[in-house]
């Protein structure tokens, strides 16, 4: 019994380790309210410019813009926050993993009694706690905006309009994890980063040649903006990504060696 339990302690140890960090973070608290009050703000501006006649602005947003009520808000948050916050996320994934090079701390893993795969599997336990923590406050943020505006109580149609923006947060931060991989083979924050950007401008690719619906990089910000357009059963391939690259990168952990 000791041998199944030891392995359940040591990444219940490496969790609340990792939590300590993320919650001592500045960077994520500021992704947090980069993402949360900034889509709140652009979301804000966009409606003010389109309210005003801003021609670029309505021409930019093209049907969306003669969409009122909460399905048009709505509209305006999952456009922002499926390029938005794959960045952001992809930005957070790889200081959570990359700053263990970048500030030298990663020897000291080496010196701990908890598997360094256990340790990234941490990580991203941790990760995922926080990305459904910014889902919630995003909607809660959006729904005050919507309130704000005088949409007043979502009615089913809207509320079902409201509930596709934390599905999609969640499914954005699926998609950011080879951002975690790349910062580990890297060794530093940059190939993290680099590797976040690249995502982005493949799934833009992919989405504009309109062969995304079943690319799990692309499905969730093309099913977010017209839920038609994709089939409810393309979003189950989304979670491969997070499996397949959460999986290389604990086995890059445990194969870690400090001189190279």
């Amino acid at each position: 019994m000791s041998a199944r339990v030891a392995p359940r302690g040591l990444l219940r140890a490496a969790i609340t380790v990792e939590a300590r960090k993320a919650r001592s973070s500045h960077v994520l608290l500021w992704t947090t309210v980069l993402v949360v009050a900034g889509v709140g703000a652009l979301t804000l501006g966009i409606l003010a410019a389109v309210a005003s006649g801003e021609e670029q602005v309505i021409a930019k947003l093209g049907p969306l813009a003669g969409v009122g009520g909460w399905a048009g808000l709505v509209g305006i948050v999952v456009q922002i926050t499926a390029a938005g916050g794959l960045g952001a996320f992809g930005v957070a994934l790889s200081w959570m993993f990359g700053r263990e090079f970048a500030d030298g701390t990663v020897a000291a893993l080496f010196a701990m009694p908890v598997p360094r795969a256990a340790i990234a599997i941490g990580k991203l336990i941790v990760y995922a706690i926080w990305a459904v923590g910014v889902a919630v406050l995003l909607t809660g943020v959006v729904t005050g905006v919507g309130l704000m505006l005088g949409y007043g109580v979502t009615d089913a149609a809207g509320f079902g309009e409201l509930a596709r923006l934390p599905l999609l947060v969640v499914l954005t931060a699926l998609i950011a994890v080879p951002a975690a991989w790349a910062a580990t083979l890297g060794r530093g924050l940059l190939p993290g980063i680099a590797t976040t950007i690249g995502i982005i401008v493949v799934a833009q690719v992919l989405a504009i040649a309109d062969v995304g619906a079943w690319v799990p990089i692309v499905a969730p910000a093309l099913w977010a903006i017209a839920p038609d357009s994709v089939p409810a059963a393309a979003l189950l391939t989304v979670p491969s990504v997070p499996l397949v690259f959460g999986a290389l990168c604990a086995l890059a952990w445990s194969r870690l060696q400090l001189d190279r």
